[in-house]
């Protein structure tokens, strides 16, 4: 007997509604946060003249602004004119990303060359301690939703996120490293390598990289494929 072919249209109105409405609480919930991190990141840099926590205040703003494109994107209530967004709105993320990478790289340089002391800061090792903790799940639920539904913005925007969850890791081994050993170089050579994820980001988000094939597009996959409403499947930058 032939292998049985399906053709996938993507979750109905209903589950299609339900996503989309748990992508905009997902993305409100990222641009609070984030807009708290950087104004605590920001003023506890500035106390203890820490260019890493500085960058990470901007870096907070950035992935603001990156939200907030998706955040533009399905406020829209009609799902032809959520769709017509998509493509500007992954360019507005691809150039979020390209400025926190040009950033990074600067200012990872510049504290590299850098002489001064940096103070000890307790309030940023809490504020990255607590995204450390918190982008994880945001950005996983955002990824999720945002794949089921078909929406390369969305699953863009969670990488950002993820990004942001490295970034506080980096910053967070600096800090206590810089408190503790006096290891000032630690966090700009991190950063480095994370400036070159962030570049690899842009440019798929730039390329539509974010998801391999809208959900409204019917699919015939070969006996014994799988794949969801996204199109993913093995190898797919979706799903990775």
């Amino acid at each position: 007997m032939a292998a049985e072919i399906s053709i996938s249209l993507g979750p109905p109105p209903d589950r299609r509604e339900a996503l989309t409405k748990r992508i905009r609480l997902l993305v409100a919930a990222t641009i609070t946060y984030n807009v708290i991190e950087a104004i605590v990141a920001l003023t506890a840099g500035t106390i203890a003249s820490s260019t890493a926590l500085i960058g990470f205040g901007l870096d907070s703003v950035i992935e603001v602004s990156s939200a907030a494109a998706v955040a533009w994107q399905f406020s829209a209530r009609d799902q032809a004119v959520r769709e017509a967004r998509e493509q500007r709105t992954l360019r507005i993320i691809a150039v979020s990303f390209f400025a926190l990478a040009a950033y990074v790289t600067v200012d990872a340089v510049r504290a590299l060359a850098s002489t001064g002391e940096v103070e000890r800061s307790v309030p940023g090792i809490v504020i990255a301690a607590l995204s450390l903790a918190i982008m994880p799940f945001l950005s996983a639920a955002q990824r999720k939703a945002g794949r089921e539904l078909g929406s390369a913005s969305a699953v863009a925007d969670s990488k950002q996120t993820l990004l942001c969850t490295y970034l506080s890791a980096v910053l967070l081994l600096g800090l206590v490293l810089n408190a503790t050993l006096g290891w000032s170089w630690a966090d700009p050579i991190a950063a480095l390598v994370i400036a070159a994820i962030a570049v690899k980001e842009g440019r798929d988000a730039w390329q539509g990289k974010g998801c391999c094939a809208a959900p409204a597009a019917a699919t015939v996959p070969s006996a014994g494929a799988e794949s969801d409403a996204c199109g993913c499947h093995p190898g797919c930058d979706c799903c990775n």
